[in-house]
């Protein structure tokens, strides 16, 4: 008979039915499963099923078996089974924190066994304990009240199988015996464990840190010690005492997949100590003061009061754009543009369509001009026209020369697709001077109006960083966009890029291949540059390299070939905020003769961000192939910190002042061999601010 607590708990929630009680049983129902797995419950033949009902039925009773499933794998301490259940199934699925038939649930079990791996699982897919131990008093009474049930129906039971003739009944009853005894000794355990445990040490480390102006970043690690309880939540507490007195404020964090907690709301300027405690089902254990013991909220723009560079830029660049169409408005030649709009509106599906109508316009073979050609491109498929062709489109049949400037120019256009018409109407309006340079820009103009209007798309993507050039004069502009929606499109054909390859018959010679076949020789580059171009920097501070080498008509830029949008660089640490008090001390370092710090300052007040830009400054020098004993000649860029959002930032590090940006035919003793390549300064901007 159970406790009146627990009889309440029964009425209060929907009693589940009991799990399998057995390791037999927990072995049956694995294997049941085990074939099911690897997918959803929607993998059931459903031909086999009549009427949503039904398969709502065997989804929930799916489910159920997956829930039942979770608590013996508990039970069992089976680590790679309760992963797995994990891995394939939500927590909502499992119902992971709605108590059992016991009133427990597999947090408790795992806990109470001292299990710190399966907790630890459980714990990462936000399992929690159950709410109704609210005391150590109320945990042990349940545990009793568990064991001595358990005892009084495992003798029950064997009285049953001594006094009965052996039967059909007898063996079902030698059955429940052996999964009642199993689960005595399972309770037995629990109670065990749970009058072993003792309250947690404190957190082995507490590191605290400049967030912003208005906030600290606390990172803290588990206690060493393993033999007491497994530890479930931590306290945060921070206080501008170091007595902790008055307490000013605290936060529990029992969502422990990453130990670090951000205290918002901060006074900036003003001195905040914080600790950490940890709990375990025994209680909260002892402080952990931070260090450093206290930190102020500030950043490095307080030192002279400097507003963000961006601050505005782009609010008054729209304003200027909506000043210049407005002075453009009222030109005659808008006046057709009145009655249609700036952007079609036809669906994707409908308007590729486009691509297999025989009187399309796209280019199957190039003549000696300018060209332009969009790829579009889904997992290792691309976009091709009705005859598998790329589309491409002329520009200009009369020009073999693209200047660097026309190009750029280009590049500058890919920023405003939706803006092409317009465009190419105030284009219009200034040919009357004849130049061959806006009649050049205003064909390319007319280009890209054709493709978009050919495609049915808009957005033609991002400008590929160099155009291709033949031996033939033929000189192509490259645009790449990534599918990324699983629509399926009718009358659209995708291709892949290893057929359209071997299946294109190549028209020139090995020797002097056609820009066309030099597009298809290297088109998985292309794309592979394209992908890792859109990738972003995880939250940081990070020290970059900033290398600049010069031609006839443009600077080009040292980037990494993993990661051309952004300068050669490493990460420092994960706290993007540089302190008032950290900008200060780089100031002062940026001021002495040495620009990199010598061993004896490593003791200084700012030794934490001294010792983090030694190692990163190692790391780069490695990263970039260049001999650390050269690195005695670079500096820090010492103007201002590089802020990329608000969780992204940079420090430079320069070579030295006559080697930053090298000239043709300069020896440059700066550059690495491999893994990097260098952007015209203009696209790399571009695709930085992508």
């Amino acid at each position: 008979k159970m406790t009146q607590q627990m009889r309440d708990l029964q009425l209060a929630q929907a009693r589940k039915p009991p799990g399998p009680s057995s390791p037999n049983a927990a072995k049956r129902l694995y294997r049941n499963l085990s074939g099911k797995f690897r997918v959803n419950y929607t993998s059931f033949d459903e031909g086999s099923l009549v009427g949503r009902g039904e398969k709502e039925k065997l989804r929930k009773s799916y489910l159920f078996q997956s829930n039942a499933a979770l608590f013996e794998a508990v039970e069992l301490q089976d680590l790679d089974r309760v992963q797995e259940l994990l891995k394939h199934y939500s927590p909502e699925e499992l119902d992971l924190n709605t108590p059992n038939s016991e009133g427990l649930l597999p947090l408790d079990i795992a806990i109470m066994t001292n299990n710190a791996p399966i907790a630890r699982a459980l714990l990462q897919a936000g399992a929690k304990e159950s709410p109704h131990f609210v005391s150590l008093e109320s945990r042990s009474l349940h545990l009793s009240t568990l064991v001595r049930e358990a005892e009084q129906r495992v003798n029950e039971l064997m009285a049953q199988v001594v006094n009965e003739a052996p039967n059909a009944d007898c063996s079902e009853k030698e059955k429940q015996l052996k999964a009642w005894e199993w689960r005595f000794r399972l309770y037995k355990r629990m109670k065990a464990g749970f009058e072993h445990a003792r309250v947690p040490d404190a957190p082995s480390s507490v590191h605290l840190s400049v967030a912003s102006s208005s906030s600290l970043q606390v990172t803290f690690w588990e206690p060493l010690s393993v033999n007491s309880a497994v530890v479930t939540k931590y306290k945060v507490e921070w206080s501008c005492s170091p007595t902790f007195s008055p307490l000013l404020g605290e936060a529990v964090i029992d969502k422990l997949k990453e130990l670090h907690f951000t205290i918002q709301g901060l006074v900036s300027g003003t001195a905040y100590h914080v600790r950490v405690s940890a709990y375990n089902m025994k209680g909260w254990g002892p402080p952990q003061a931070s260090t450093p013991p206290f930190a102020i909220p500030s950043n490095w723009r307080e030192y002279d009061g400097r507003a963000p560079r961006r601050r505005g830029q782009a609010e008054a660049l729209d304003h200027l754009l909506g000043q210049v169409k407005t002075v453009h408005q009222h030109c005659i030649c808008h006046e057709p543009c009145k009655n249609q709009p700036q952007s079609r509106k036809h669906s994707v599906s409908k308007s590729l369509k486009h691509l297999f109508h025989p009187g399309s316009k796209f280019l199957k073979t190039l003549k000696r001009g300018l060209y332009l050609t969009a790829i579009f491109y889904k997992d290792d498929n691309i976009l091709v026209t009705h005859e598998d062709q790329i589309p491409v489109v002329e520009i200009d049949d009369t020009y073999s020369c693209l200047l660097m400037q026309d190009f750029l120019w280009f590049t500058k256009v890919s920023c405003m697709w939706d803006e092409i018409l317009w465009l190419r109407q105030c284009v219009t309006v200034s040919q009357s001077s004849c130049s061959c340079i806006l009649q050049t820009r205003f064909k390319m103009l007319l280009a890209i109006s054709q493709m978009q209007g050919l495609l049915g798309i808009q957005d033609l993507g991002q400008v590929f960083f160099e155009p291709i050039k033949d031996k033939q004069g033929n000189i192509l502009i490259v645009t790449l966009k990534e599918v990324k929606t699983n629509q399926t499109f009718e009358s659209v054909r995708w291709v892949p890029i290893c057929k359209l390859q071997t299946s294109r018959k190549s028209v020139s010679s090995p020797e002097e291949p056609t820009a066309l076949d030099m597009l298809l020789i290297s088109v998985q580059e292309k794309l592979a540059y394209h992908q890792r171009s859109s990738h972003a920097l995880s939250p940081g501070l990070y020290l970059g390299y900033l290398k600049l080498c010069s031609a006839v008509d443009q600077i080009r830029v040292l980037v990494p070939e993993r990661l051309p949008n952004i300068l050669c660089h490493v990460k420092i640490r994960s706290n993007p905020n540089i302190s008032r008090e950290e900008w200060e001390w780089l100031q002062k370092m940026a001021s002495v003769e040495e620009p990199v710090p010598t061993e004896s300052e490593a003791d200084s007040s700012q030794s934490p961000l001294f010792q983090e830009l030694q190692v990163a400054i190692k790391e780069l020098m490695t990263l970039v192939n260049i001999p650390l004993q050269e690195a005695k000649d670079f500096r820090l860029y010492s103007q201002e910190v590089l802020d990329f959002g608000d969780q992204v930032s940079f420090l430079l590090l320069l070579p030295p002042s006559d080697d930053v940006c090298t000239a043709p035919g300069q020896n440059n003793p700066y550059t690495p061999r491999s893994g990097f390549l260098t952007l015209p300064l203009q696209i790399f901007e571009l695709g930085k601010d992508r």
